[in-house]
Parts: structure tokens; C-alpha cells; sequence
């Protein structure tokens, strides 16, 4: 496990070439900011968090497969992800910053959409937004409800 990377994924990398090509500019891994969101917008207020399937628990996910060895210590490893996540979503929120979660699933679908969804979000005024695999994307979310 020491060789997987927590930073500079593949599917960070893709929002990154998104977000810059649609003329947004960024900052990276913010380390002041709860949970260091992979991607910081300041100018919008918001942040994007890049969630893999697997290390995030993506459950109905045709990419989450919860291994068949040691599977409780995965299902705890996992959980305490989500509610990491959750805890950082809600802390990120009261701070006033807007957040975005966006599956690994749903870049690998279709770009272009994530695109027009994140595009169309950080020029709103919505407090959050969730993009799943089957086009679907939830808006102005609370840190309860998200994930």
C-alpha cells in the first residue's frame, strides 16, 4: 500500500487539465484546509475533492469491489474514510468554502460532462455538488448528505 499515491492521481490530474482549459485557475492540496482538498479554488470560494471509488467507498459503484480477504478490516479502513470525508466536507463548509466531490467513475464516463457540471457549479451559488457515473449530479448539498 506504500506505493499508492495520494496526490497527482490520474483522475486529479484530469480535473486539473479540465478546470485550467476552461480558464479556471487553482491551487493545490490546500494545507491549511481541512481534509487538503486535491484542488482549491480561492477566487470562487470553493474546493474539489477527487474521490477513487475504491478508497472512498463508493458503494453501487461498478468500480468498488470490497476485497474478499481480510474484509472486515477493509470495511473499517473504508468507513473511517467516509467519515473522515465527512468530517472534513462539514469542517470546509462552516468555513465558509463551497465543495465539490467528484467519482473517479465519472470522469472515466464521460469528461466533458464533469466539465459543463463543475463549470456551470462554480459560476452558481451553490453550496455543493456531488457528480456521480450515470450522468446524475446532486446539488447544494450539506455535509450530512454528502457521500
Amino acid at each position: 500500500m506504500s506505493r499508492i499515491r495520494g496526490k497527482h492521481t490520474r483522475p486529479e490530474m484530469q480535473i486539473r487539465k479540465l478546470l485550467w482549459h476552461a480558464g479556471f485557475r487553482y491551487r493545490l492540496h490546500g494545507p491549511k484546509l481541512p481534509g487538503r482538498p486535491d484542488v482549491v479554488l480561492p477566487r470562487w470560494r470553493a474546493v474539489i475533492l477527487v474521490h477513487g471509488c475504491f478508497w472512498h467507498y463508493h458503494e453501487g459503484c461498478v468500480l468498488f469491489r470490497l476485497p474478499a480477504t481480510r474484509t472486515e478490516f477493509w470495511l473499517n479502513k473504508l468507513s473511517g474514510n467516509r467519515e473522515r470525508d465527512r468530517r472534513s466536507i462539514r469542517e470546509l463548509q462552516e468555513r465558509g468554502w463551497r465543495v465539490a466531490i467528484v467519482w473517479e467513475c465519472a470522469l472515466k464516463v464521460d469528461e466533458a460532462r464533469v466539465e459543463q457540471s463543475l463549470t456551470r457549479w462554480l459560476r452558481s451559488d451553490s453550496p455543493a455538488i456531488e457528480v456521480f457515473r450515470d450522468g446524475t449530479e446532486v446539488v447544494n448539498l450539506t455535509a450530512s448528505a454528502l457521500q
